[in-house]
Protein backbone atom coordinates (compact mmCIF):
# COMPACT_ATOMS: atom_id res chain seq x y z
CA UNK A 1 0.00 0.00 0.00
CA UNK A 2 1.21 3.46 -0.87
CA UNK A 3 1.33 5.98 1.92
CA UNK A 4 2.00 9.69 2.09
CA UNK A 5 3.23 11.85 4.95
CA UNK A 6 1.79 15.35 5.24
CA UNK A 7 3.72 17.57 7.67
CA UNK A 8 2.41 20.67 9.44
CA UNK A 9 3.25 22.93 12.38
CA UNK A 10 0.52 23.62 14.94
CA UNK A 11 -0.16 27.34 15.25
CA UNK A 12 -1.39 29.15 18.36
CA UNK A 13 -4.76 29.76 16.69
CA UNK A 14 -5.23 25.98 16.22
CA UNK A 15 -5.47 25.56 20.00
CA UNK A 16 -8.15 26.05 22.64
CA UNK A 17 -7.64 28.12 25.82
CA UNK A 18 -5.83 25.15 27.44
CA UNK A 19 -3.26 25.43 24.62
CA UNK A 20 -4.12 22.03 23.15
CA UNK A 21 -5.25 21.49 19.57
CA UNK A 22 -8.99 21.96 19.23
CA UNK A 23 -10.20 18.56 18.03
CA UNK A 24 -11.96 19.66 14.78
CA UNK A 25 -8.57 20.81 13.48
CA UNK A 26 -7.40 17.20 13.35
CA UNK A 27 -10.25 16.45 10.95
CA UNK A 28 -9.39 19.51 8.83
CA UNK A 29 -5.75 18.39 8.62
CA UNK A 30 -6.71 14.79 7.81
CA UNK A 31 -8.93 16.08 5.00
CA UNK A 32 -5.94 17.99 3.59
CA UNK A 33 -3.71 14.92 4.03
CA UNK A 34 -6.23 12.85 2.07
CA UNK A 35 -6.06 15.24 -0.88
CA UNK A 36 -2.25 15.36 -0.70
CA UNK A 37 -2.21 11.55 -0.84
CA UNK A 38 -4.08 11.58 -4.15
CA UNK A 39 -1.91 14.36 -5.59
CA UNK A 40 1.20 12.33 -4.71
CA UNK A 41 -0.33 9.34 -6.49
CA UNK A 42 -0.68 11.41 -9.66
CA UNK A 43 -4.35 12.44 -9.67
CA UNK A 44 -5.12 15.95 -10.91
CA UNK A 45 -6.80 18.62 -8.76
CA UNK A 46 -10.54 18.35 -8.16
CA UNK A 47 -11.38 21.21 -10.55
CA UNK A 48 -9.68 19.28 -13.35
CA UNK A 49 -11.29 15.95 -12.42
CA UNK A 50 -14.73 17.56 -12.41
CA UNK A 51 -14.14 19.17 -15.78
CA UNK A 52 -12.67 16.00 -17.35
CA UNK A 53 -14.60 13.20 -15.58
CA UNK A 54 -17.40 14.83 -13.64
CA UNK A 55 -15.81 13.78 -10.32
CA UNK A 56 -15.78 16.68 -7.88
CA UNK A 57 -13.88 15.08 -4.99
CA UNK A 58 -13.98 12.47 -2.24
CA UNK A 59 -16.58 13.46 0.37
CA UNK A 60 -16.83 11.59 3.66
CA UNK A 61 -19.41 8.88 4.26
CA UNK A 62 -18.15 7.94 7.74
CA UNK A 63 -15.29 8.79 10.08
CA UNK A 64 -13.94 7.65 13.43
CA UNK A 65 -11.09 8.99 15.53
CA UNK A 66 -9.11 7.84 18.54
CA UNK A 67 -7.53 10.72 20.43
CA UNK A 68 -4.58 9.20 22.29
CA UNK A 69 -2.44 12.22 23.26
CA UNK A 70 -2.77 16.00 22.90
CA UNK A 71 -0.82 18.34 20.66
CA UNK A 72 0.01 21.99 21.29
CA UNK A 73 1.20 25.03 19.38
CA UNK A 74 4.68 24.75 17.99
CA UNK A 75 4.43 20.97 17.59
CA UNK A 76 5.42 19.56 14.22
CA UNK A 77 2.98 16.84 13.23
CA UNK A 78 3.20 14.19 10.55
CA UNK A 79 0.02 12.67 9.15
CA UNK A 80 0.63 9.35 7.42
CA UNK A 81 -2.23 8.44 5.10
CA UNK A 82 -3.04 5.38 3.04
CA UNK A 83 -6.00 3.60 1.47
CA UNK A 84 -6.44 0.40 3.45
CA UNK A 85 -9.40 -0.97 1.50
CA UNK A 86 -10.89 -0.36 -1.93
CA UNK A 87 -14.59 -1.06 -2.44
CA UNK A 88 -16.75 -0.76 -5.55
CA UNK A 89 -18.08 2.72 -4.76
CA UNK A 90 -16.06 3.72 -1.71
CA UNK A 91 -12.70 3.28 -0.02
CA UNK A 92 -11.30 3.30 3.51
CA UNK A 93 -8.48 5.68 4.41
CA UNK A 94 -6.37 5.35 7.54
CA UNK A 95 -4.49 8.31 8.97
CA UNK A 96 -2.01 8.25 11.82
CA UNK A 97 -1.05 11.61 13.30
CA UNK A 98 2.32 11.63 15.07
CA UNK A 99 4.64 14.02 16.84
CA UNK A 100 8.04 12.43 16.16
CA UNK A 101 7.48 8.75 17.08
CA UNK A 102 4.51 9.37 19.39
CA UNK A 103 1.07 8.54 17.95
CA UNK A 104 -1.43 11.24 18.92
CA UNK A 105 -4.52 10.48 16.86
CA UNK A 106 -5.73 7.66 14.60
CA UNK A 107 -8.48 8.45 12.10
CA UNK A 108 -10.39 6.07 9.84
CA UNK A 109 -12.53 7.44 7.04
CA UNK A 110 -14.88 5.96 4.48
CA UNK A 111 -14.92 8.19 1.41
CA UNK A 112 -16.51 8.07 -2.02
CA UNK A 113 -15.67 9.55 -5.38
CA UNK A 114 -18.65 11.79 -6.13
CA UNK A 115 -20.25 13.68 -8.98
CA UNK A 116 -23.11 16.14 -9.11
CA UNK A 117 -26.48 14.43 -9.22
CA UNK A 118 -29.22 15.05 -11.75
CA UNK A 119 -29.51 18.11 -13.92
CA UNK A 120 -27.38 20.34 -11.71
CA UNK A 121 -30.33 22.38 -10.43
CA UNK A 122 -29.32 21.51 -6.85
CA UNK A 123 -25.56 22.17 -6.56
CA UNK A 124 -25.45 20.29 -3.25
CA UNK A 125 -26.95 17.05 -4.59
CA UNK A 126 -24.17 14.54 -5.17
CA UNK A 127 -23.89 10.80 -5.70
CA UNK A 128 -21.15 8.23 -5.37
CA UNK A 129 -19.63 6.75 -8.51
CA UNK A 130 -17.61 3.61 -9.05
CA UNK A 131 -13.97 3.96 -8.03
CA UNK A 132 -12.07 4.74 -11.25
CA UNK A 133 -9.85 1.72 -11.86
CA UNK A 134 -7.01 3.76 -13.38
CA UNK A 135 -6.94 6.02 -10.30
CA UNK A 136 -7.05 3.01 -8.00
CA UNK A 137 -4.06 1.53 -9.84
CA UNK A 138 -2.10 4.78 -9.35
CA UNK A 139 -2.81 4.71 -5.60
CA UNK A 140 -2.10 1.06 -4.80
Amino acid sequence: MKSHIYTLRVEFGDCDPAQIVWFPNFFRWVDAASRHFFVQCGLPDWKTTERERGILGTPLADTQAKFLRPASYGDVLQIESQVSEWRRRSFVMKHQIRRADVVLVEVTEVRVFARRKGDGSDPHAIEAVAVPEDWRALCE
